[in-house]
């Protein structure tokens, strides 16, 4: 409900609007609250894939540090470029800006046990991709076509399920001690320290308000890292030392790990970036109509994809990863009613200082991989329902079906087969350049380009044709009796 002690209704719909400075903080520091362990988790994933020690005596002990210090830093300057602007970059609305899920599936198979080595070629494609989607603000509005609901909600679905094994590999142990063969993967242990995370998310979510509710993933971490330490999981000495080991400010530095231009990273960012900036078009149309009751204006359309790319390119020059629109700050807006991007400015400002302090790095890292497992499988949950949820608005007509059907199966195929298989074991694309293996491997991509082009040359009539019996007696239209025979 809106509060009319924080402004009158008329203000509150209007993003120029700066509340008192004792409300606009409290707010600005909310929208920090609801993205921030969202805004890590990735960094800590792709360190994970490259084989990065997690102790604070490890040689890439530093490594890690920076690249959460990145993902605060940038998420700060690209919520900066959508709240102030730079002439036409930025929507000059409350868009909060952060490290995108979506680009995890592409950058794990180009870092998988490179260490610190496998990371040029992955931030070389961070900054293309970034340029890229920055030059999708031109023509966004013309490409919407080829990005229906079928298609954006099959590679959202597809990016949650491509994640979920991650979560479930955390709060089971974490990969390092999955791949030692250590008695401690999957204890008891272990999975109890995921499991307090996820009863105190749920309880806060369902039963909470305001702040707790929204808060409810990073009190749920907060409360499984007291477990932890109470359980013997984490000590005080390794949380002392490891915040010992952080310096207490630090400048980004430019091409710290190198740049190199790999086709299949140049590829797979750009590709991704079309549905990075379709997720930004529906977010921006989230916050005008549930802050401001109105739609979203061409300009801000395309001032937000310009902002996102230009932000996610700035990132991958000091280490930083691709940055999107947060969904979860869209909903924030329309349950206060704030339409102010004052306070989001705030906000930026808050992550920006995180981000120069290592310290508040070095305090993350030492968050145990199961408690943040607890955390993840409700991220990664969320993703896969997002998905869904696109998928709701389509017309379940035999033309969607079979694009649809074909899509899934081939990219969820790919990435099952391609992804488990033991290293030097043969794979389903071992065939294939390591360009297109390594495009393949996700199956995000393969998926999202059949979806595109079959959404493009299947004539429309194929919805109209008489349905055919498939397995199980389903036929291609709602509220139609299947002609077959009924088992």
């Amino acid at each position: 409900m809106t509060d009319t002690r924080i402004g009158t209704p008329e203000q509150l719909r209007d993003p120029n609007f700066t509340p008192a400075l004792q409300t606009a903080i409290p707010l600005g520091i909310q929208h920090v609250l609801a993205m921030f362990v969202s805004n890590v988790t990735p960094a800590i994933i792709v360190a994970g894939a490259a084989g990065f020690g997690f102790g604070s005596n490890s040689p890439d002990f530093p490594e890690l540090l920076y690249l959460i210090q990145m993902s605060l830093l940038f998420a700060g300057v690209a919520t900066l470029l959508q709240t102030i602007t730079v002439g036409p970059v930025g929507a000059a609305l409350p868009i909060v800006q952060g490290t995108s899920f979506a680009f995890i599936p592409i950058m794990i198979p180009l870092v998988a046990g490179k260490g610190v080595d496998g990371l040029a070629a992955m931030f070389g494609g961070v900054v293309v991709g970034g340029l890229f989607h920055a030059l999708l603000g031109t023509v966004i509005g013309r490409i919407r076509f080829a990005l229906p609901p079928l298609v954006t909600g099959l590679v959202v679905t597809m990016i949650g399920l491509a994640l979920v094994k991650v979560g479930i590999e955390y709060a089971a142990g974490g990969v390092p001690a999955k791949a030692s063969g250590a008695e401690s993967y999957g204890s008891w242990l272990s999975w109890s320290a995921a499991l307090v995370v996820l009863a105190v998310t749920l309880g806060l979510k369902f039963f909470a308000r305001g702040m707790l509710s929204i808060s409810a993933v990073l009190v749920g971490i907060l409360v499984g890292y007291a477990y932890a330490i109470f359980a013997g999981l984490l000590s005080v000495d390794a949380i002392t030392a490891s915040w010992q080991n952080a310096a207490a400010f630090s400048l980004p530095q430019p091409f710290r790990y190198g740049i190199e231009f790999s086709v299949a990273s140049i590829i797979g960012f750009c590709l991704m970036a079309f549905v990075s900036a379709v997720e930004t078009v529906g977010d921006v149309s989230g916050i005008t109509k549930g802050g401001a009751g109105r739609e979203a204006t061409d300009r801000e359309i395309a001032g937000a994809t310009y902002a996102d790319g230009v932000g996610t390119a700035i990132a991958g020059i000091f280490g930083g990863f691709p940055n999107t629109s947060f969904s979860q700050n869209v909903g924030l807006i329309a349950m206060t009613g704030v339409m102010s991007r004052h306070v989001v400015t705030i906000g930026a400002i808050f992550l920006i200082v995180c981000g120069l302090v290592p310290k508040v790095g070095g305090v993350i890292r030492t968050v145990p991989i199961e408690v943040l497992g607890g955390g993840v499988i409700v991220m990664f949950g969320m993703v896969v329902a997002s998905g869904i949820s696109m998928l709701s608005d389509v017309d379940w007509t035999r033309r969607n079906m079979v694009i649809f059907a074909v899509a899934l199966s081939i990219g969820l195929g790919l990435q099952l087969e391609v992804l488990n298989v033991a290293p030097g074991a043969p794979n389903a694309l071992q065939h294939l350049p390591d360009t297109l293996r390594i495009l393949g491997a996700s199956g995000i991509l393969p998926a999202a380009l059949i979806a595109i082009v079959l959404n493009l040359v299947l004539p429309e009539e194929l919805a109209e044709e008489s349905t055919e019996e498939v397995s199980g007696g389903m036929a291609g239209h709602r509220g139609e009796e299947p002609r077959g025979e009924r088992v």
